[in-house]
C-alpha cells in the first residue's frame, strides 16, 4: 500500500444508531450504497473482532435493522432464520424448516445455499429459501404471518444456484421471481396478507435480484430474468420494455444499477451495456447508449460512486475496475488476480471491496489508478456473502460464521 489518506466510511459516527440500517439486498435502496455518513480520520492498522457466532452455511447476506440482525442459512437439511443482538451476537429467535438440497452437478463448489438475501420492511422479515419457499416472519417476535410454497415450479437440478433472487419489497407489495429455464413466474403479493395481487409467466428467473426505478412518473420493477433484461410496472405487473439477454447457461446474475437516465446491466459473455429507457405517447423504448465487451461482469453487482462505475471482472482471475458510466469507457483497471468473486460497497468517497477469500479492501474512489489504501483478512473462511457497514463496524458472514469488527 503505498499511500495513507484520509478515510473512511468504516469509522462511522451517526446522529442515530440506526441511521444506517441496512434492511435489504445491498442496502437500503439496493445499490450497494452507505448513506449519510460523517468521515472520520484515517484507517486503522487493524481491525478488532468485537464477537464471533457460528450461524450455518449458505451465502444468503445477513440485514440489519432495529439494531437486530436477520440472517438465513443452512445447518445440516434445515433452513433456518436468525435474529441476532448487534451488540454482542446473542441470539434473539430462530425459525426452521426442513429444505432438502439437489444441487446441480456442475454448481456442487457453491453449496447448498440459501443464496438470496432477506428483506426487511415495516417490522416484517421476509425470506426465499433455496427450493423457493417464500415466508414472511414478524421481525420481532419470530411468528410465521404467511407463507408462499413453490417446490414443484423450481427444479433445483435445472439451476446452478436454486432459487437465488432476493425479495423485492415496494408499493405494498413483496414481488419474488421463481421457476426454472423452463418456465417460472414473476409473482407480487400483497406484503401484509400475502394474498397474491399479479402474476408474470412468460420467462423463467434469472439469478439477479431486481431494483426499483421511476422512469417517466411510473415506478418499474427492473431486473434480468432468464433471457431478457426486462421493466415492469410494479402496481399492475405490466412489461412494460424488455432487452433480449440470452446466455448459453442461464447465468443472468448482476443486479442492475442506475445512473442518471441509464440502467446499467452486465452478463459474464455479454459484457457491460448502458441502456436509456424512454417512454413517448404511451409506448416504451429503449436504446443502447455504449457497450463494453472488455468489462463483463458474472456473480459481482457494481456501484456508482460520483461519476464514476466500479466493478469486478471475471476476466484476469479477478480484476477490478473502474468506467465513466456515461461512455462506458475504462478509466482503469487493477492487473488481476484479485479473487474469484467481490462484494462492492460505496461509502462517501470509498470503495470497500470484500473478496471471497476474506480479504477486505478499501480504496479511494478518487484515485485514477487501483491502489488500495488498507487490507483487512476479515474471515479464514470463504466470504461470499455481502458485507454490513455500521457505525465503527463492520459485520461479515463467512462459510460458517457471523463476525463482527471495529476499531
Amino acid at each position: 500500500m503505498k499511500k495513507e489518506v484520509l478515510a473512511a466510511a468504516l469509522l462511522l459516527v451517526f446522529e442515530n444508531i440506526y441511521a444506517q440500517d441496512w434492511p435489504q439486498w445491498r442496502g437500503s435502496n439496493r445499490d450497494g450504497h452507505v448513506r449519510d455518513i460523517k468521515l472520520l480520520d484515517t484507517w486503522p492498522d487493524s481491525l478488532r473482532l468485537r464477537w464471533s457466532v457460528s450461524v450455518g452455511s449458505g451465502r444468503s447476506s445477513p440485514v440489519v435493522a432495529d439494531g437486530k440482525i436477520f440472517v438465513h442459512t443452512r445447518q445440516n437439511d434445515d433452513e433456518v432464520i436468525s435474529c441476532l443482538s448487534l451488540s454482542d451476537g446473542q441470539k434473539l429467535w430462530s425459525q426452521t424448516h426442513v429444505a432438502l438440497y439437489l444441487a446441480n452437478r456442475y454448481a456442487t463448489e457453491q453449496g447448498k445455499g440459501p443464496f438470496s438475501t432477506p428483506t426487511y420492511h415495516d417490522g416484517r422479515i421476509y425470506t426465499l429459501g433455496v427450493n423457493g419457499l417464500l415466508t414472511c416472519f414478524d421481525a420481532v417476535t419470530g411468528k410465521q404471518i404467511w407463507q408462499r410454497e413453490f417446490a414443484k415450479q423450481v427444479n433445483t437440478s435445472q439451476l446452478f444456484s436454486g432459487t437465488s433472487m432476493s425479495p423485492l419489497v415496494e408499493g405494498g407489495l413483496c414481488m419474488v421471481h421463481v421457476g426454472d429455464d423452463r418456465n417460472g413466474a414473476l409473482i407480487a403479493y400483497d406484503a401484509l396478507s400475502g394474498e397474491e395481487k399479479w402474476r408474470w409467466t412468460e420467462q423463467g428467473p434469472g439469478y439477479a435480484s431486481p431494483i426499483a426505478v421511476e422512469i417517466a412518473g411510473v415506478r418499474q420493477l427492473v431486473t434480468l430474468t432468464d433471457e431478457a433484461a426486462i421493466g415492469m410496472e410494479i402496481a399492475s405487473g405490466k412489461l412494460l420494455w424488455q432487452i433480449p439477454f440470452i446466455d448459453e447457461w442461464n447465468e443472468n446474475i448482476v443486479t442492475p444499477v442506475v445512473y442518471q437516465d441509464l440502467i446499467i446491466f452486465s452478463g459474464v459473455r455479454k459484457g457491460t451495456f448502458g441502456v436509456r429507457v424512454k417512454q413517448e405517447n404511451d409506448l416504451w423504448s429503449t436504446e443502447t447508449v455504449w457497450h463494453n465487451t472488455d468489462l463483463p461482469m458474472y456473480m459481482s453487482s457494481p456501484v456508482i460512486i460520483g461519476a464514476q462505475l466500479f466493478g469486478f471482472s471475471n476476466k484476469k482471475k479477478g480484476q477490478l475496475f473502474c468506467l465513466n458510466p456515461t461512455t462506458g469507457a475504462m478509466t482503469w483497471q487493477s492487473e488481476g488476480r484479485g479473487g474469484s468473486n467481490a462484494a462492492l460497497v460505496a461509502a462517501g468517497n470509498n470503495l470497500l471491496v470484500l473478496n471471497a477469500e476474506g480479504e477486505l479492501l478499501i480504496v479511494d474512489a478518487r484515485d485514477k489508478s487501483f491502489e488500495p489504501i488498507k487490507s483487512y483478512t476479515v474471515a479464514n473462511s470463504p466470504t461470499w456473502s455481502y458485507p454490513v457497514v455500521l457505525e465503527k463496524q463492520i459485520l461479515i458472514k463467512d462459510e460458517s460464521h457471523l463476525t463482527l469488527w471495529g476499531e
